[in-house]
């Protein structure tokens, strides 16, 4: 089953709609569904239909995008040190000795109450002095799977976005684990659509973040450790991924916690993460 196409969630009039990006991303047609992008991927088979019809077309420009996905079906479920170059900048700050090897993924999860919209603030409370950016692929499962192979598991993928994983790093030291330190309010930032399965090859793309227009964070997709398949198969075969989980990949390195001295966010900063052939977000701090 063939699955194309560029999905959103607008704002029109304060009138909360899905849809799709047509005239290479300028316009977007609504979908004649509700505005829960989860009900669209749980019943994706009964709902597919709706992305042939013509319905009238509304330029970008007219709309204020939302988060793809308002709230989450479930905890997010996140990869820790991913890239081997944010592995060792990551065992530095915690001064740390890094052997050099990473045998085995790192997952834990991250409570989202709602996803914030691709333009939005942030706003720093007084509980973290070590707000920190990471610039993410998110992965959103289309299906229910569990046991899945390695060769198979692209089938079980709706489609992609871009997530800001925005992480206090000395809550993450304090509790001695990353829950707290991830799961502040409105610390997902997500957007600013979702790239469907077969519109886009993952293996080869940029991800960067710029910070106030300094570049921070500059990789690629093909330096993960462990790539989308393999993390789909392995979390497969201890649970079932429900149709609608999301999956967040990891961040490449360039975080503010791995600059001497680390650089890490303050009002007025600006973020704004980047992924090729998905786009950007932009997150301002206050």
């Amino acid at each position: 089953m063939e699955l194309n196409g560029k999905l959103v969630r607008y704002l029109d009039n304060n009138v909360e709609f899905i849809g799709v990006l047509k005239d290479s991303d300028t316009m977007v047609m609504p979908l004649d569904i509700s505005n829960n992008m989860n009900e669209f991927i749980v019943n994706y088979d009964r709902f597919k239909k709706l992305l042939s019809v013509n319905n009238p077309h509304i330029p970008l420009e007219d709309v204020r995008l939302l988060s793809p996905i308002k709230t989450p079906l479930q905890d997010i479920i996140c990869l820790g040190i991913n890239y081997m170059e944010h592995a060792e900048e990551s065992m530095r700050f915690k001064k740390e000795v890094f052997d050099g090897k990473r045998e085995e993924a790192v997952y834990f999860s991250k409570r989202v109450n709602e996803c914030m919209p691709p333009n939005s603030t942030f706003y720093i409370s007084n509980i973290t002095n070590q707000l920190d950016y990471e610039v993410e692929l998110v992965v959103i499962i289309g299906r229910d799977c569990k046991n899945v192979s390695i060769d198979n598991a692209k089938d079980y993928i709706f489609g992609y976005t871009i997530g800001n994983d925005i992480s206090a790093r000395d809550l993450q030291k304090k509790h001695n684990q990353w829950y707290i330190g991830k799961s502040l309010e409105g610390a997902f930032p997500m957007g600013p659509c979702i790239v469907m399965r077969d519109d886009l090859s993952i293996e080869n793309l940029y991800i960067k973040s710029y910070v106030n227009g300094e570049l921070r964070q500059n990789s690629n997709t093909s330096k993960m450790i462990f790539n989308v398949d393999y993390v789909i198969a392995e979390l497969s075969s201890y649970f079932t991924l429900k149709a609608g989980s999301i999956i967040s990949m990891g961040t490449p390195s360039g975080v503010g916690m791995g600059f001497i001295p680390p650089k890490f966010l303050k009002s007025g900063d600006e973020v704004i993460c980047e992924i090729e052939g998905i786009g950007s977000i932009v997150t301002n701090i206050r």
